[in-house]
């Protein structure tokens, strides 16, 4: 029998996890590698292993794999971290993958983005199991049935390979990029560390929301690596992402596509982020941001 298995690193990528599962539209259950799960996930059993940390892909592959037996499809959600894992566990399952879903046709027929986002692909797997990643933004929160999920501990294997020798915290206590409701973004032009963390921090901070960065950005050394929104950083889909001092490349439009609402302030009226904002003002970052925090 056809079944799912979506795999949580934390008890929020649950619900976004559910919502595809519910889209298969066959039973599913979960594992959750730390922390405590909602008394109703959506899924019929949810195997907490109640890890300290999340381990090093290499560290768990083998665990993950063992606890996918006899599931035809296995999700992820599709941040660094889960394209990592995932990866490893196709690998050791000899299983099909498909990376980046927003989309379901069928349990074997998928949609997902190509071409930096500007086309979408519909993608037919022919053998299982089935290994997934998916974009939270393609799918509904699920139905709450009002029934508990069946909680069991598990036992994960873990066989330390390598180790992580620096964390960076997030500053601030802020929402993680791929969770936040409101993003604020910052690009070149903010020039430094300090005037980036003063301007577009200040601003995610009095809206309780997450602080992102162009490539441009990081490679500047004005934002730190784990900030990267884009294409080759990390896809978000927040209510609100506000893009301040952004020209709206190609490689950062990919990234931030499915967000809900995009505000754009560049002082540049043929910036190209101007064709895909909803709400566009043509000024200086710097007098935009100090006015809009005064009015918060």
């Amino acid at each position: 029998m056809s079944r799912t298995l979506i795999i949580a690193f934390e008890p929020s990528e649950l619900e976004q996890l559910a919502g595809f599962a519910v889209c298969l539209a066959q039973p599913f259950d979960a594992l959750l590698v730390s922390g405590e799960p909602s008394a109703d996930s959506g899924a019929e059993r949810v195997f907490c292993a109640r890890l300290a940390e999340v381990p090093t892909a290499d560290s768990v592959d083998i665990g993950l794999a063992a606890a996918c037996a006899g599931y035809s499809h296995v999700a992820f959600v599709s941040s660094m971290r889960g394209k990592d894992h995932a990866a490893r566990v196709a690998g050791r399952l000899d299983a099909a993958m498909v990376t980046d879903v927003i989309g379901v046709e069928s349990t074997t027929v998928f949609r997902r983005p190509v071409v930096a986002g500007s086309a979408i692909a519909t993608v037919e797997v022919l053998s299982l199991p089935l290994v997934i990643t998916i974009r939270p933004a393609g799918f509904p929160a699920p139905q709450r049935s009002g029934n508990s999920s069946s909680v069991e501990s598990m036992v994960l294997e873990v066989e330390p390979k390598s180790r992580r020798i620096e964390a960076s915290a997030k500053g601030g206590g802020r929402p993680d990029l791929t969770q936040a409701k409101a993003i604020v973004s910052g690009g070149r032009p903010l020039k430094d560390a300090e005037t980036f963390e003063r301007l577009i921090g200040g601003l995610a901070d009095q809206l309780g929301g997450a602080v992102g960065a162009t490539r441009a950005a990081v490679d500047s050394g004005i934002a730190p690596n784990e900030l990267q929104v884009g294409q080759t950083g990390k896809i978000v889909a927040p209510d609100l992402y506000i893009a301040a001092g952004i020209s709206g490349s190609t490689q950062h439009m990919a990234g931030i596509k499915d967000s809900k609402v995009i505000v754009a302030i560049n002082k540049d009226p043929d910036a190209p982020i101007f064709e895909v904002a909803d709400f566009g003002l043509v000024a200086d970052l710097y007098d935009v941001i100090p006015e809009l925090r005064s009015k918060l």
